[in-house]
């Protein structure tokens, strides 16, 4: 699966606190990961099967097309998960990170409680780090062995949804912005508590 190069954003808004419990309970179960932020943002897409949640404006969490929350490449590398991991070798490594789907020969080691349909995290042997998103093909156990492509890839390092941004252009006329560009930095000032962040090379808004 690719996502689309150009991502436009259909609305942004805070979760409530029981939308808020309803994500983190699932975080924590899927991957063992508790998440600790004071803001989750909720980015909803155009044309895109997937929306993400910001947490305190760090790219952490995506949810999919069926509502299921998980954490992007970003948000596994910042905390520490502890399930729904498949572990590839060094050899595995620069193929899964250009979205490649994962092949038995590469995995040295799979969650066994992970069951055919699960999103998974794929880490690389070596510093642990989170390579790519995926979701399981066959259950955990049967992951190791000679043949056969056992993991699909979703969301992988370097991709449009590890890329993403919300630029200026992408958010709601309603939403009244001022930006000032100073060298290397671009300060935002927004209305209705909407941070949004603008790359320095961008044209700057009038004040």
């Amino acid at each position: 699966m690719s996502f689309r190069t150009t991502m436009q954003v259909k609305s942004r808004h805070h979760l409530r606190a029981d939308e808020i419990d309803t994500l983190t309970t699932a975080i924590e179960q899927t991957t063992g990961v508790a998440l600790d932020a004071e803001t989750y943002e909720l980015v909803e897409l155009d044309d895109v099967s997937y929306d993400v949640v910001l947490t305190d404006d760090n790219l952490d969490v995506v949810r999919f097309d069926d509502d299921e929350p998980f954490l992007t490449v970003q948000g596994a590398n910042r905390y520490n998960p502890t399930q729904s991991l498949v572990t590839v070798d060094a050899g595995a490594i620069s193929f899964v990170s250009n979205g490649a789907d994962v092949m038995r020969p590469g995995i040295v080691d799979a969650g066994t409680a992970i069951d055919v349909d699960d999103l998974v995290l794929i880490v690389e042997e070596t510093h642990d780090k989170i390579l790519a998103v995926g979701r399981a093909l066959v259950d955990g156990d049967e992951m190791i062995g000679e043949s056969g492509k056992v993991v699909e890839s979703i969301h992988h390092v370097g991709d449009d949804l590890y890329s993403f941004t919300v630029w200026v252009s992408d958010v709601t006329p309603l939403t009244r912005m001022r930006a000032l560009s100073i060298p290397g930095v671009t300060l935002i000032r927004a209305y209705a508590k909407i941070n949004v962040r603008i790359n320095c090379q961008s044209e700057s808004v009038p004040l």
